[in-house]
């Protein structure tokens, strides 16, 4: 029978408790003044010029509400992607995007289908809601539309991929990624989380952005965090089909991104100069790491990312947790991801050329001590 027991205080709903919170990367390095943060896949560039005079600029409007539906930014990414307007949705952050769609589609005892490392805000988002989330095996560090299709059933609304992976760096394949469409209800939205995808120059890659054009239950969200720098002023988007950006917008916090916000996403958006130079440089360093790595005998996942995920040996002495303390004494902050399931890994952002020397160096007195 249910707890008739009278409440002393206010409880959350069933399963809100359940929810491990989501934890970022570190930030700090004890004893060490001015570490190197390797930590969160930041843009290790920094941020436009022009997106700083932007957000400069609307500091003088700080006493007026923004735009709710973004217009001007609306305008902007559907012109510079080619995309139709009316089919953007935007929140603070692609999290809070990722959050919407959990809210609009998923009822009590329903689920999410994702990968075992995917990113945690997926499983935040659907437990939530009180639904189910169903992890599908990653063989190599690689989601397969195989291993998804096989959790799906009748009650799976929504499938999370991200693409390229986090942390892994792995990506579906163009013909993967139409398998799993292909295999999927219609009443199933897949959800293609881009956080990554300027970073991806393999020629199999696929953004998803032409399936999504096409398709009635296909979603990709993008955001201004990575290749753009602006992850302090959260700014994400998703492409929609238009009855579910329809639905998306009836939930919508009223005024979920800022003035300053959206202009500076404006503007960093038409610097192409930046974002080019960002690329660059992630092309340039991404397989010097993935080389030194290797050759010091570590395991290190190919990655299309603006990080690597490196794997350690079980060795006492020589394991993720003590290299990921040992890279900390000496400034460099890097990622444990033991969170995703993956306690012999560390994952590490692609830095600037004197913090992947530094990093490299770190590591061979670590393995070699």
């Amino acid at each position: 029978m249910p707890d008739q027991s009278p409440r002393t205080r206010p409880e959350p709903k069933p399963g809100i408790l359940d929810i491990t919170p989501y934890k970022p990367g570190k930030s700090q390095a004890p004893g060490v003044a001015n570490p190197v943060k390797l930590s969160s896949n930041e843009n290790i560039l920094g941020f436009s010029d022009k997106a700083r005079a932007a957000y400069a600029a609307a500091v003088e409007r700080m006493n007026l509400y923004p735009d709710g539906r973004a217009d001007a930014l609306r305008q902007a990414v559907a012109g510079y992607f080619r995309l139709e307007p009316e089919r953007l949705v935007f929140g603070d952050g692609t999290d809070e995007v990722l959050h919407m769609l959990c809210q609009v589609f998923l009822e009590p005892g329903d689920n999410i289908v994702m990968g075992r490392y995917g990113f945690g805000a997926y499983a935040i988002g659907a437990r939530a809601c009180q639904g189910e989330v169903r992890m599908a095996d990653e063989p190599n560090h690689r989601l397969t539309a195989d291993e998804l299709l096989k959790h799906v059933d009748g009650r799976t609304r929504l499938v999370f991929i991200t693409q390229p992976g986090n942390p892994t760096g792995t990506f579906m394949s163009r013909s993967e990624l139409r398998a799993l469409h292909d295999g999927l209800p219609p009443d199933v939205v897949l959800v293609i989380d881009g956080a990554y995808a300027e970073f991806a120059d393999d020629p199999a890659f696929d953004d998803g952005f032409d399936m999504a054009r096409g398709a009635q239950n296909v979603v990709v969200t993008r955001t201004f965090s990575k290749i753009y720098g602006l992850a302090a002023l959260r700014v994400g988007w998703g492409y929609c089909p238009a009855h579910i950006a329809d639905a998306v917008d009836r939930i919508r916090p009223p005024f979920n991104t800022s003035i300053a916000a959206q202009e500076a996403a404006i503007a960093a958006l038409g610097d192409e100069e930046f974002k080019r130079r960002s690329v660059a440089h992630v092309v340039r360093w991404r397989p010097w790491l993935e080389q030194q790595l290797g050759g010091l005998g570590l395991e290190v996942t190919p990655s299309q990312a603006n990080f690597v995920l490196v794997g350690f040996p079980t060795a006492p002495g020589r394991t993720a947790a003590e290299a990921e303390a040992f890279l900390a004494r000496r400034g460099l902050i890097v990622r444990g991801v033991a969170n995703y399931g993956l306690p012999g890994h560390l994952r590490i952002t692609v830095g600037l050329e004197e913090h992947n020397r530094a990093l490299v160096e770190a590591l061979s007195d670590f393995l070699g001590r």
